[in-house]
């Protein structure tokens, strides 16, 4: 069983570093992995209105919780804004992600991608309505609707927009694509300088690419600890203090992806952080 480590936001609230993505774990498979990943240890889990999953998670916390003998303020959940409701729409989206997952409140609310679906990514429309969609979300946290909020794939530009004019509430969470081959230097450097918890989706690398699992330097690494090469590559960004999401619906993956107590040799930290780069994911660059 892995030991729980926790990030601290300004707020004083705390989020586990280690969650449960659910990218892709829909309808008869949610509550046998749910139900696995919750037994593994798990305490965060990770939606967004883009996965189409958010009821059936709903339906399944309902079932599961009382089984683990736990209690909704015992997990932390996050969703995330659909990039076609920024602006206005966002106060209707936050409640109707309430609605689905069937809870009083969101522990996390992020803003899935800088860009709005259907606006030209290099117009300037794009910075007014995510400032709106900001305005909106600071609203559902002082409503209570939403305990924290953040962003997802904000680059650099991004983010300094954003804390130059976060209208009180500053983000807690920057998740973006992060892995020995997209290492992101500069916006960790940004956001531990502004204690925001930089939390990496796709740890594992690219989503049915197998690149870096099958990585003969990761396997060398992951041998000699007699660890499987997805645990050191989830231990590579802890031990940078980022979070990570990792998804699996194998039983024997949950429960090895969440045992992580152990420490990666600064030797085999710096052979990882010589990879070369590249994303696999979606690139905020492209948008203004």
């Amino acid at each position: 069983m892995g030991e729980q480590m926790n990030f601290k936001f300004l707020s004083g609230a705390v989020m586990p570093m280690v969650g449960f993505g659910t990218w892709n774990v829909t309808g008869a498979s949610v509550t046998p992995t749910i139900d696995l990943a919750l037994a593994a240890g798990y305490r965060l889990f990770d939606t967004a209105t883009m996965y189409g999953n958010e009821s059936e998670l709903g339906e399944a916390f309902k079932v599961l919780l009382p089984k683990h003998n736990l209690e909704r303020k015992d997990i932390f959940i996050t969703t995330k804004l659909y990039p076609d409701d920024h602006g206005e729409k966002a106060t209707k989206a936050i409640k109707k992600s309430l609605k689905n997952l069937d809870c009083e409140y969101i522990d996390l609310y992020l803003i899935h991608w800088p860009g709005v679906y259907g606006v030209s990514p290099k117009s300037p429309e794009n910075a007014r309505l995510r400032d709106i969609s900001w305005q909106k979300m600071v609203e559902a946290v002082k409503k209570g609707l939403v305990k924290n909020i953040g962003v997802s794939n904000y680059n650099v530009k991004h983010l300094k927009q954003l804390l130059q004019n976060d209208h009180g509430v500053k983000p807690v969470v920057n998740q973006v694509e992060r892995h020995p081959h997209c290492r992101q230097k500069e916006i960790l450097e940004l956001c531990n300088q502004d204690e925001i918890c930089l939390q990496a989706y796709m740890p594992l690398g690219g989503g049915g690419n197998k690149d870096l699992l099958e990585n003969a330097k990761v396997k060398k690494i992951a041998n000699k600890l007699g660890k499987t090469t997805a645990q050191v590559l989830l231990r590579w960004n802890l031990q940078q203090n980022v979070s990570v999401i990792p998804k699996s619906c194998s039983k024997e993956h949950i429960f090895s992806n969440f045992d992580l107590n152990f420490i990666l040799p600064e030797e085999d930290m710096e052979v990882l952080n010589t990879f070369p780069q590249t994303k696999y994911d979606w690139d905020p660059d492209t948008i203004a």
